[in-house]
């Protein structure tokens, strides 16, 4: 969730480097891009070698050209002067070069190397053999990131270049146009590149996200619906539950990558102290099998150790900035995930048959009661159908004044059908309660018996008149969806063309 909205943040700010109109919107803007990500790959997209190649080369190419570039300048001393803006510039004495400001710089510039994780997830995609080819790729990443990170703070520490704390400007695009020029097609190239390639990443978490939640779904560690395909064979929920927090992330802060990073970076860095631990966990157990075991076991503490030191520094630098909520929110998710699979065990327990052969519960006649607003072919089908399941039918009807009972009254007399009915007068004007109230009444008459309630619904000609009829229902069904020992029917009546119902349904 975290790098949807990081991805997308960065994106867009690199497009408010080079289109400044774009700042007063990033939010909106930002929300827009998780939309069309949402919308796609609801839709069914995949990602395609093809699709993320081309911006991944032109961004290589171009980012390499610009550092080449840029330190043929500096080597024959024709870097270009640069001049912060005066309220960019930090006021004071700084701070002096000590451990503390070592470690923080060491973990903003491992936030910055992030991303080659996916290599090590996604190895059952590369052709055969499958690791070999995953290590060249991790090695020409790590000498790709980190040959660009070091020529952007070889640069940028030349000129003297100052982040703009409002982020309407990226470093990189304040690199781009000092050397090669302030709107030109090169510094246009270098920005829209560099937006093109986050946007891009951030869908990386669309196509891990729903794969993980539906994992975890189906060891009952979220609900079941995570679990579940939609028909374009996407897991819709975790997608839409995706987007949802992302945006909301991308609104809560404005949009601003500084202060996205520090709840990224902690998240994802304990994530790789807990891997690497555990790759150190799975030496130990090999021990006896793994000759070299030693070794690497040793590399991945080493590796557990530079990530801890990471996620512990960062989250006591930004604890006040934000990066307590990931420190509330990691342990709040564990403990819902683990009431979630306690909810999941227990209603498997209470609904497990002992023996396949037990025999069917045996069920008393239920009472029956039919709520009717008035007599017509709606009642008459739902009357009908309570008569074909219990000879104990009761009709009810709510009046709000003597008046109108007395009509039902006279109205019910003249079909002498056998069916009871009981007309309940509500001077308030209230229909649920004293209706509920009646149904409490005859529960208690005989508690063993099931209480089923009929209601008539019918069905118009066009789904958009449904929310025109029926709300009474609705509501009913809502208030005693709870109650226990209670069942509900619904009857529908479907209208014919000519105005009549043409037949009806349970």
């Amino acid at each position: 969730m975290l790098t949807v909205a990081v991805s997308i943040a960065a994106g867009v700010a690199a497009l408010t480097s080079i289109f400044p109109g774009i700042f007063d919107v990033r939010v909106t803007v930002g929300v827009l891009f998780v939309a069309l990500l949402c919308l796609g790959n609801l839709r069914g997209i995949r990602e395609s070698a093809t699709i993320f190649a081309a911006p991944t080369y032109v961004y290589l190419g171009a980012m390499f050209g610009l550092l080449g570039y840029g330190i043929f300048l500096a080597a024959t001393s024709h870097l270009p002067s640069y001049v912060p803006p005066a309220d960019w510039v930090p006021t004071g004495t700084g701070e002096a070069l000590g451990l503390v400001l070592l470690l923080r710089a060491f973990a903003a510039g491992s936030v910055a190397l992030t991303g080659t994780e996916a290599v090590s997830n996604g190895v059952p995609a590369f052709a055969p053999p499958e690791p070999h080819r995953a290590q060249r790729v991790l090695i020409l990443m790590g000498l790709c990131f980190g040959s660009i990170f070091l020529g952007i703070s070889f640069l940028a520490g030349q000129l003297g270049i100052v982040p703009d704390p409002t982020e309407q400007e990226t470093v990189v695009s304040q690199l781009t146009r000092t050397i090669v020029g302030s709107g030109t097609p090169y510094h246009y190239l270098v920005q829209i590149a560099t937006a093109l390639l986050l946007v891009l990443a951030a869908n990386t978490a669309f196509a891990d996200f729903p794969r993980l939640a539906s994992i975890l779904a189906r060891d009952r560690f979220l609900p079941r619906i995570f679990q579940f395909r939609g028909d374009r064979l996407a897991f819709s929920s975790g997608i839409v539950l995706l987007s949802l927090v992302a945006a909301g992330l991308i609104v809560a802060f404005a949009g601003s990558v500084t202060n996205l990073i520090p709840l990224y970076t902690i998240g994802v860095f304990i994530a790789f102290t807990l891997s690497q631990s555990g790759m150190v966990r799975h030496w130990w157990r090999l021990r006896a099998s793994e000759p070299r075991w030693r070794m690497r076991a040793a590399i991945n503490g080493v590796g557990a150790v530079t990530t801890a030191v990471v996620s512990i520094e960062v989250a006591v630098a930004k604890f006040a900035l934000g990066a307590w909520m990931i420190a509330v929110l990691i342990p709040l998710l564990i403990a819902l995930m683990w009431a979630i699979s306690r909810h999941y065990r227990t209603v498997s327990d209470a609904l497990t048959l002992e023996r396949l052969d037990t025999p069917l519960p045996r069920m008393a006649v239920p009472n029956v009661i039919v709520p009717i607003a008035r007599l017509d072919r709606a009642t008459l089908h739902a009357l009908a159908f309570a008569r074909s399941i219990s000879a104990d039918v009761t009709a009810v009807h709510v009046a709000d004044d003597a008046a109108a009972a007395e009509l039902m009254r006279e109205r019910w007399r003249a079909r002498n059908d056998g069916i009871a009915l009981v007309v309940i007068e509500s001077p308030y004007r209230a229909l649920i309660p004293p209706l509920l109230a009646y149904v409490d009444a005859r529960a208690r008459q005989d508690d063993e018996r099931p209480i089923t309630i009929v209601l008539a619904e019918f069905v118009p000609h066009h789904f958009w008149e449904y929310v025109l009829h029926n709300q009474t229902a609705l509501r009913l069904k809502v208030r005693l969806f709870f109650r226990p020992n209670t069942v509900v029917v619904d009857v529908p009546y479907h209208l014919a063309s000519d105005g009549q119902g043409d037949r009806a349904e349970a």
